[in-house]
């Protein structure tokens, strides 16, 4: 089961590197530990439970690859690997040894963040994997039966908003940001109007909250996105 923060342990001996990444994944929400060379990786992996492992293949020491086979051989956490240029040997090589996916320097922010969100959806993101129902203090959203009960009553969703609550519940009590919202609703090659988001959260909120004016389930995050709450 994933932390309600989920933990990325990042292995990364570009100082200024490592600190952007930090950066962009903490303000996605999650929790970041750095290592800067492969044994100090293997040793937090071993001292912690890491949702996911951002692993670049240039370590001093001891190899990247070397370290994705040893965390591989104790876990099926996923790992990103991180390649150079062009080193299209590299990546399969990383995958050969257990890597689940890989991005090539130099990459974007935000290609990275879609990276990581896709790798821990695959792992049912907030909830045990094998759970096919999230629950939060007055929902239950059963997603095999495609159907949603607010405190106890069933009420209808469209497929959008169906989609949509299940982004939020699975994100309960923290930031989910207007992008990472449309890319999971969406998809993320979707280039319309963002307000698309806004209609559907306002309709959303006619249907769960006991005051849709003045909501206390799905909250506004002023700038940057929404919150689901237990309430």
């Amino acid at each position: 089961m994933l932390t309600e923060s989920p933990l990325v342990l990042v292995v990364e001996d570009e100082e200024a590197l490592a600190d952007s990444i930090r950066y962009n994944l903490e303000r996605e929400g999650y929790t970041v530990e750095i290592a800067a060379d492969g044994r100090t990786a293997v040793q937090r992996f071993r001292a912690a439970h890491h949702d996911l492992v951002l692993l670049d293949l240039m370590l001093p020491g001891m190899s990247g690859l070397d370290v994705c086979r040893t965390l591989r051989a104790e876990s099926i956490v996923p790992i990103i690997i991180v390649t150079a240029k062009d080193s299209e040997a590299d990546a399969v090589a990383g995958l050969e040894v257990g890597a689940d996916d890989y991005v090539k320097k130099p990459f974007s922010m935000r290609e990275l963040l879609s990276r990581v969100r896709a790798n821990l959806r695959r792992t049912s993101l907030g909830v045990a994997a094998d759970s096919d129902v999230l629950e939060s203090a007055s929902l239950r959203l059963d997603i095999d039966r495609h159907e949603l009960q607010v405190r106890g009553l069933v009420v209808e969703l469209r497929p959008k908003e169906f989609d949509l609550l299940e982004a939020l519940l699975r994100r309960r009590g923290r930031l989910a940001t207007r992008q990472i919202l449309i890319e999971d609703v969406w998809g993320p090659g979707y280039f319309g109007d963002t307000k698309t988001l806004d209609v559907h959260i306002k309709r959303l909120r006619h249907k769960i909250e006991a005051d849709p004016n003045a909501p206390d389930l799905i909250v506004t995050v002023r700038g940057l996105g929404y919150k689901l709450l237990d309430d």
